[in-house]
């Protein structure tokens, strides 16, 4: 099994990581590995990331961007409690 991202603009197109990645033998590494370098995704102009395991869709579109609530895993939002 090959697990990588798909890298994608806010309206979803795929663009260019700005870190290239490897393939992954397993979910937890290639998580492992987002979570490392998402902010250097971000300013490189990749908005979301999905996973996808030899190929097919196992999650995503993930928001990059802290505060947004659009994506599935992305932060909750910044207001006090």
């Amino acid at each position: 099994m090959a697990w990588t991202w798909r890298f994608e603009k806010a309206d979803g197109a795929e663009t260019e990581p700005a870190v290239k990645p490897d393939e992954f033998p397993t979910q937890g590494d290639a998580e492992s590995w987002i979570g490392e370098v998402w902010k250097e995704l971000l300013e490189g102009g990749t908005d979301q990331v999905t996973l996808l395991e030899d190929g097919s869709k196992v999650y995503g579109p993930m928001s990059l961007h802290a505060g947004d609530s659009s994506g599935e895993g992305a932060s909750e939002g910044d207001g006090a409690s």
